[in-house]
């Protein structure tokens, strides 16, 4: 499986962006997908995952209630909505890919065998 992340870019705090994940070479619903962020100097960290059919999500509590992921398998489309953006959390965002059964949600790095390039996002004070 492929995947293509997209839609990042410069926002002011407070703003919102919306990245959007393109699941190719592969039934996006084979999947569990996930989104981490890398911040220059920082260890990649887990920002959200969710469920083969979309029905389960887990996020990170530094975005609970300001991110939401969702998917749409027959578009083979995976988004992350991001609002209330906080310069904490400029990074570069990465999208996953990775084989679980029905429901269940990935939450490690080391789960997770396929990876998007990163889409940059940048929030300013």
């Amino acid at each position: 499986v492929q995947l293509q992340a997209s839609g990042g870019g410069l926002v002011q705090a407070g703003g919102s962006l919306r990245l959007s994940c393109l699941v190719s070479r592969g039934p996006a619903s084979n999947y569990a997908m996930g989104w981490f962020r890398q911040a220059p100097g920082k260890e990649r960290e887990f920002v959200v995952g969710i469920s083969r059919a979309g029905t389960v999500t887990r996020y990170a509590d530094s975005v609970k209630g300001r991110f939401t992921a969702s998917r749409d398998n027959a578009k083979s489309t995976v988004w992350l909505q991001m609002n209330s953006l906080k310069p904490e959390d400029s990074a570069a965002y990465y999208c996953a890919a990775g084989s679980t059964v029905t429901g269940a949600v990935l939450m490690t790095e080391s789960s997770y065998t396929s990876w998007g390039q990163g889409t940059q996002v940048t929030v300013s004070s």
